[in-house]
């Protein structure tokens, strides 16, 4: 019975190609932008971590809560004693990583991206080595120190496994790379023991710093009992016995914290708190709210497609009302006149989905180029199929939604009434009422989208207006360390090459540092006061950066007091500083910064006094939000380890045109040296937009769709209204009513039907824009200007759409609108 219901709305759509053209697009651009959003939610959000019963795993941050920091690494004793003195974790592991420079049995250098681990690493995430064995206890062994007056035992080797991209890139998938040896920096060396599995990625939250997929992974040797308290370098993972939960593995961490608190008065005045938090959740937070919002508002747009085809179809039936007249009078019940309206829905949203699917395959493409790297997963966004699921119950739930209410509507005609009215048009007299309200639902929804837009715009414009403290144009960047045996050598070595950049034809300032802005480092470290001396909670937390004479002229960081490091100041142990506004309006609210002291606990155990020489303007370092941390520099001669690897060379034209002349000075200078990650500073800049840009631009096309259906809802309505009174038209027109006077009363319903729309849209806007506060920035979710504006634009796009109709009823003649009636 059903499949003959199926037959008859294919030919009776086939009849009417244009309405089902249209009701098949308006619904696959529902079905296809919902589709392919829910691609990135199921990839982010739903699925499970690809990792060994991923649901035992839980990261282990801890926070200075008084300092206002999170996410801080563990020093090795505290991740020792962690081990030691917890009981809810089946094992503990622990991961630092970073750059490693190494050269083949060729001497090819190369900078790979490092994860030293602890041997339990792989086997708590489920990673499976492919070739050779995976690290055992014995990898990790320390190297013994030197006894009193005996030489210096010979340097143990790093055991390391190879990531399976490196293998098969650098050694061609040769098996007989176990037991290998490759070079690493300072002369070490580095035995090769195994192959990671493919596509083996590590899932921590970008904002952590770890590398997601370490192109070379090591043990960790060294002796976490007897290290210091201070060197904090290790982000934990922990797999939780069974039958343990996250909520007792909390307990036991707020004792442990409580312990630490206890015996070390640092981490009482820090503020030292220890969160557990199941690995998947701890992952998406960052990006949670964004990929919501913008779900959100691609369910709006299904609505409203929804809402529009549904009023079409309301139109359609009622242009059929005298057909489905007949069929009641001649018998059909109810029920069969509503099977034959769903199965002609169930065929539109069915049609509608396969359209869609096509749209959201290429959407997905679209998605992952659009998407800000720290998106975690965004490699196995897919049309898999659990979306194909969601996009069957979606295009079902849509068929339902929008041909119900029509259904349901056509199955009752009062058949006396329609085969007793006259003229073509006098069914779409029925059911105006339901066609405005379904009207207002569309101009309410897309008026919401049209807000939370504003709002995004609003957002990108103010942070494309703040000052970072630094400009980004012109700057060409990339990663090298200088390896040397003593610090004087790297410091001689790092002032030759600054002067050969220096050199280059359109440079104007050459220099390194430790971190750049916005490049995803996080070198934090702690100052304070005097008072800091007395009491230790008066330390705050800063980031401090190692960088070579010249930084702030490479950068473009202004001056604001003083003097910045000069050639003479690149010396070991010269305790010196240049601190930024921020840092400077916190420690000397009411004096000049310059020639003041700061205490500061920069690489010594202890904190140590360092004179403040110059003040310069606050660099926004870790994000374009948000101000972020203070910032304090010193000269990279002073810690003596050569911290400042990343390089910043201005100039006055486009800095990738620099990129040959640079390798190749790289070349002469030292063949030996390994580059990485050359391109321009304002790739850090694209890359810290790139959440804010990624919501502003799927919000704001989601946005115009809608207002686009809403218009055309709009325009049907008022279409379908002219033809139902084209008698009355006529009249008036034969009265003598002149054409403006008619134009003004087609546009006037459509405006009504806006404005009506807008007020209720504006108050959903008001309630559920406030879930977006989190994306926002210099703007409020409430913010009036805003509201104003999308209010103003769509009733200009209502305007428009009302003009054709009523252009059409204001030229109507008289005669033919009677004689057609």
């Amino acid at each position: 019975m059903f499949a003959k219901d199926l037959l008859h709305a294919t030919r009776g759509l086939r009849k009417s190609p244009s309405f089902a053209l249209i009701s098949i697009g308006t619904i696959a651009l529902g079905i296809g932008a919902s589709t392919a959003i829910f691609s990135v939610v199921n990839a982010v959000l739903l699925q499970p971590l690809p990792y060994r019963d991923a649901g035992r795993l839980a990261l282990i941050e801890s926070d200075m809560r008084h300092r206002n920091v999170v996410d801080f690494p563990f020093s090795g004793p505290d991740f020792d004693d962690m081990v030691h003195q917890t009981t809810q974790f089946e094992e503990i592991g622990a991961i630092f990583s970073g750059r490693a420079a190494v050269r083949d049995d060729n001497g090819e250098p190369a900078l790979l991206t490092n994860g030293a681990v602890t041997p339990n690493f792989f086997h708590i995430l489920g990673a499976r080595v492919i070739l050779g064995r995976d690290f055992i206890a014995g990898d990790a062994t320390p190297q013994a120190p030197p006894a009193a007056g005996a030489a210096a035992p010979p340097r143990l080797p790093a055991i390391a496994i190879l990531s399976y991209d490196l293998w098969k890139r650098r050694y061609g998938g040769d098996p007989g790379v176990i037991g290998r040896s490759i070079e690493l920096g300072g002369g070490a060396q580095a035995q090769i023991v195994g192959v990671l599995e493919p596509e083996f990625e590590l899932l921590f939250p970008p904002a952590s710093g770890v590398e997601r997929k370490p192109e070379l992974w090591t043990a960790l040797r060294a002796n976490f009992a007897t290290g210091g308290r201070n060197d904090v370098f290790l982000h934990l993972i922990g797999r939780l016995k069974p039958g343990a939960s996250v909520e007792t593995a909390q307990a036991e961490a707020n004792r442990f914290a409580a312990d630490l608190r206890k015996h070390f008065v640092i981490k009482e005045t820090a503020g030292l708190y220890i969160r557990v938090e199941p690995m998947r959740q701890h992952l998406v937070d960052a990006v949670r709210p964004a990929i919501l919002a913008i779900m959100g508002a691609v369910l709006f747009l299904l609505l409203i497609a929804c809402a529009n085809v549904a009023n079409l179809l309301l139109i359609r039936a009622a242009s059929r009302g005298r057909e489905l007249a007949v069929r009641a009078a001649l018998g059909g019940g109810r029920w069969d006149l509503v099977r034959q309206m769903m199965a002609e829905s169930l065929l539109l949203a069915g049609s509608g989905a396969l359209l869609g699917l096509l749209l959201a395959s290429k959407g997905v493409d679209l998605l992952i180029y659009l998407a800000p790297a720290n998106l975690p997963r965004l490699d196995s966004v897919a049309i898999d199929p659990a979306v194909l699921v969601f996009t069957v119950v979606v295009a079902a739930f849509s068929a339902v939604l929008f041909g119900v209410m029509p259904a349901l509507r056509a199955s009752r005609p009062d058949i006396m009434d329609v085969l007793r009215a006259s003229g073509r048009t006098s069914g779409l007299g029925r059911g105006r009422m339901l066609r405005d309200g379904v009207v207002m639902a569309e101009v309410a929804l897309s008026f919401v989208l049209l807000v939370g837009s504003g709002l995004m715009v609003r957002t990108f414009l103010a942070i494309v207006h703040t000052d970072p403290g630094f400009r980004a144009d012109g700057v060409l960047t990339f990663l090298m360390p200088i390896l040397r045996q003593s610090p004087e050598q790297r410091n001689a070595a790092e002032n030759d090459f600054q002067n050969r950049m220096r050199a280059l034809p359109g440079v104007t300032a050459a220099s390194a540092a430790n971190s750049l802005p916005l490049d995803g480092g996080n070198p934090l470290a702690r100052w304070g006061t005097q008072e800091a001396m007395a009491d230790p909670a008066r330390f705050h937390q800063a980031n401090f950066i190692f960088m070579l004479p010249g930084y702030f002229e490479a950068i473009g960081t202004k001056l604001v007091a003083g003097r910045v490091f000069t050639d003479a100041d690149n010396k070991q142990g010269l305790h010196q500083l240049v601190i930024d506004q921020q840092l400077a309006s916190k420690a000397f609210p009411h004096d000049s910064a310059v020639g003041k002291r700061l205490l500061c606990r920069i690489t010594t155990p202890e904190p140590e006094w360092f004179e403040v020489i110059g003040v310069v303007q606050h660099e926004r370092h870790d994000s374009l939000l948000a101000d972020g941390h203070d910032e304090a520099y010193v000269m990279d001669g002073y810690g003596g380890f050569g911290a400042a690897t990343r390089w910043a060379v201005r100039t006055s034209g486009d800095p990738m045109k620099l990129v040959p002349m640079v390798r190749e000075e790289i070349a002469k200078f030292d063949r030996r040296l390994a580059v990485a990650e050359m391109h321009p500073m304002s790739a850090f800049v694209d890359r810290a937009q790139a959440q804010t840009r990624f919501a502003l631009v799927l919000i704001g096309v989601f946005a115009a769709i809608a207002a686009l259906l809403a218009a055309v809802g709009l325009y049907g309505v008022l279409a379908s209204a002219v033809r139902q009174r084209t008698a009355e038209i006529g009249v008036r027109v034969a009265l003598g009513a002149a054409p403006l006077r008619i134009f003004g009363l087609v546009v006037g319903q459509g405006m009504a039907l806006s404005a009506a729309g807008i007020a209720i849209g504006m108050v959903a806007a008001f309630a559920l824009t406030r879930a977006m506060s989190s994306m926002l920035v210099g703007v409020k979710p409430t913010d009036p200007l805003t509201f104003a504006a999308m209010a103003g634009a769509f009733l200009l796009v209502a305007a428009i759409a009302s003009w054709i109709p009523a252009r059409r009823a204001a030229g109507l003649d008289p005669t033919n609108a009677l004689r057609e009636e």
